[in-house]
């Protein structure tokens, strides 16, 4: 059976949980980016970037994970941001209508100075 990595790194910029993700995103991995978003929560985060940029694969259980993490965060009258500039994770957002319903900036600084 081979591995898949997933790193997740998490860091306080402003009034943003900044949750950055590298590796791959599935079935296996995704309880781990769950756990990162909730724990963003925990801390009291009300606005949560979570950073794809080094993502190179997620499937639709990743995508789920994004979706209840953008419900629980509002849930808490917060939000919840995507960096992405992958073409492929891109396109699998704008198929899907998740585009739509995500703020997806193309870089952390970029989303940082956002209203």
């Amino acid at each position: 059976m081979t591995t898949i990595d997933l790193t997740i790194d998490a860091r306080v910029e402003g009034d943003w949980d900044v949750v950055v993700v590298r590796g791959e995103v599935d079935l296996y991995t995704s309880p781990t980016l769950r756990a990162a978003i909730e724990r963003s929560l925990d801390r009291g985060a009300r606005r949560v970037l979570v950073d794809l940029r080094d993502v190179g694969f997620m499937d639709s259980s990743g995508l789920g994970v994004l979706v209840g993490g953008l419900k629980k965060v509002r849930a808490h009258q917060g939000s919840l941001s995507l960096v992405c500039t992958q073409d492929r994770l891109l396109k699998i957002f704008r198929i899907t209508g998740l585009a739509k319903v995500f703020v997806i900036h193309s870089s952390v600084d970029a989303a940082l100075t956002s209203a």
